[in-house]
């Protein structure tokens, strides 16, 4: 971790350099010499149109409790399908790889395509991981209990479409798919009293999936502002491939202002997600990770209803740096009557920021939850 702070302090130590001449000077020659390495990894904080896709790759470390220490490679690249449409969004793909001390490998995928002057978005979302996790049991109870923990591999891959089309200003209406494939081996409840049956089942989750959304952000992966509002709600049955018959409903609100220096951002967002039926403990709804309440393990909190906000500010540094700030809560419950402001999970944490493509962010972030903590390698902001 002291590795990890010098670095960063190395990378935004020139934009963060008193106005003295001598510093300046010694600034912009470490600026220089950094930015030509970036260069050659593509990383120039721009976007080439002449190329059919501006990529750019950056290693990182990283350390969460997931997947323990390790090293992350992210591929960034950038694309526009049509030359002569102006009005769409510049469409980008990015491919994240992992390895860690633990064991864990693994590859997601995210692609955001805009076409036909933005009437047509198309969203693939794709993940392939072979990696430690944990189960604490379904509901915060169970789940708070330290002792409950459950060791085990989780092997999962998943492939989540979804095709839009404008339907009024702003307005856009869709329609997909979610293929979702999990397999628990090596289990070792050790002290925990916890039933870990269900994890002995490997179980495939296929789904029909809805979405209507009102977006006014100007840029999808970084806004500086608007407003999301978006509905989500999917459908599970075996007549499709799914082991199990359950439902889901999720609901996403969120808010961008610019406040402040140059390109600073308040952010804002509500989420939830709701399930009913025979949810498999893959699929149900979760906290922490590396979006959705930082610094919390992913998975740990599980159970059929979540509900969680987060507020962050965005402070835009020069040359390309920036730190943000950010505090949440979020709880998870089995039915929407059993929600408690006792079981409130809090969160807080702060983050770097560096633009390696034009209005793409690579994110390092230290989050802090109710005795749990956890450091972050990644692309994009976390909403």
């Amino acid at each position: 971790m002291i590795k990890l702070v010098y670095f960063i302090a190395a990378v935004s130590g020139g934009a963060l350099a008193s106005a003295d001449l001598a510093e300046q000077q010694q600034s912009q020659a470490d600026g220089s010499f950094i930015d030509n390495i970036l260069e050659k990894l593509g990383a120039d904080g721009g976007y080439d149109s002449s190329k059919a896709i501006d990529f750019s790759v950056l290693p990182g470390p990283f350390y969460n409790p997931e997947l323990s220490l390790g090293v992350g490679i992210s591929a960034i690249g950038l694309y526009q399908i049509d030359e002569s449409d102006q009005v769409s969004q510049t469409s980008s793909l990015v491919i994240n790889g992992f390895a860690s001390i633990n064991g864990s490998i693994g590859m997601t995928i995210d692609n955001r395509s805009f076409f036909k002057e933005d009437q047509w978005r198309l969203y693939i979302d794709a993940d392939i991981a072979d990696a430690p996790d944990v189960f604490y049991g379904v509901g915060y109870q169970q789940n708070h209990q330290d002792n409950n923990r459950v060791d085990f591999n989780h092997r999962e891959f998943s492939l989540r479409p979804m095709l839009l089309g404008r339907v009024a200003d702003s307005a856009f209406i869709g329609a997909g798919f979610d293929f979702s494939y999990a397999k628990a081996s090596e289990i070792d409840p050790s002290q925990s009293e916890v039933d870990s049956s269900i994890l002995e089942s490997s179980s495939s989750a296929v789904g029909l999936t809805l979405q209507a959304n009102y977006d006014t952000r100007d840029v999808v992966r970084n806004p500086y502002e608007g407003r999301l509002l978006q509905l989500d709600a999917g459908w599970y049955h075996p007549h499709i491939g799914s082991n199990d018959s359950f439902q889901t409903l999720s609901f996403n609100y969120s808010e961008y202002y610019r406040l402040g220096p140059r390109d600073s951002i308040l952010a804002w967002q509500y989420k939830s997600r709701f399930s009913y039926g025979d949810v498999p403990w893959h699929m149900l709804s979760t906290v922490g990770g590396g979006s959705a309440l930082r610094g919390y393990t992913t998975g740990r909190y599980r159970d059929k209803q979540m509900m969680m906000s987060q507020i962050e500010y965005r402070w835009d540094l020069p040359r390309r740096h920036g730190l943000v700030f950010w505090l949440g809560a979020g709880a998870v419950a089995p039915t929407l009557d059993e929600f408690s402001s006792q079981e409130i999970l809090p969160n807080a944490g702060f983050g770097y920021r560096f633009e390696v493509k034009s209005r793409v962010n690579l994110r390092l972030d230290m989050g802090f939850g109710d005795g749990e903590s956890g450091f972050y390698f990644n692309v994009d902001e976390a909403f």
